[in-house]
């Protein structure tokens, strides 16, 4: 779906977790591809997906936060951060926009990305904030949604992974973020059902096209 031929949101989901899961490093690689050879026209992208289960580590992450990675593998990428988890049952949102195009600073563009989230949430009545030191948005202190982003050319890529309805406990292997007293939390604990990880990633990027001024 293209918005005002500013935005394009790609939406790779399927209904139920499990089924549509894309390889982290394959999808990075396209990422960086895309990133690379844009241009001055070339239309922002929303991606909407899963991955498989991965630890990601940032560019300058401590890798003491990994405690048990298991046989889940670890990739170091070029994101800002420390270490976090994705798996199936949390809907990750790629931002690949030209960010001089919109006039937009790195802080503002993570506060939208924040604020995005929060009013989805509202939008199911789950009262949610982010936090100035530690970027991400949380729900009675725990977090709900993690942001990573590597800004090339004045253009960014990665983006958002919002937790939704998934198996928690690779968490208890890693410091979250780099804090070991980081509880994680979902949209499963706190509403009694949930519309389908597709309709509500289209919802998120909806609410984020507002955010960044893309439709009125």
């Amino acid at each position: 779906m293209t918005l005002n031929h500013q935005l394009t949101i790609r939406n790779f989901l399927a209904d139920a977790p499990n089924q549509s899961t894309l390889d982290y490093q394959q999808v990075w690689q396209a990422m960086q591809t895309f990133t690379r050879e844009r241009d001055a026209n070339t239309v922002d992208e929303i991606w909407l997906l899963e991955h498989a289960p991965v630890f990601t580590l940032g560019k300058a992450a401590d890798e003491s936060h990994v405690l048990n990675a298991g046989d889940i593998p670890l990739v170091r990428v070029d994101r800002g951060g420390q270490v976090t988890y994705h798996g199936p049952g949390q809907i990750m949102l790629y931002l690949l926009a030209n960010l001089t195009r919109r006039n937009l600073g790195v802080r503002e563009l993570v506060e939208r990305l924040e604020q995005s989230v929060i009013a989805l949430l509202a939008s199911y009545g789950i009262q949610a904030k982010g936090d100035r030191k530690a970027p991400g948005v949380y729900v009675d202190n725990k977090k709900i949604a993690a942001l990573g982003l590597r800004i090339s050319r004045g253009c960014s890529y990665h983006g958002l992974c919002l937790n939704l309805d998934f198996d928690a406990s690779p968490f208890l292997g890693i410091n979250p973020c780099g804090y070991a007293d980081l509880e994680i939390t979902q949209m499963h604990n706190h509403i009694s059902h949930l519309p389908s990880q597709r309709i509500i990633a289209t919802q998120l990027a909806g609410e984020l096209a507002q955010q960044l001024g893309y439709s009125e």
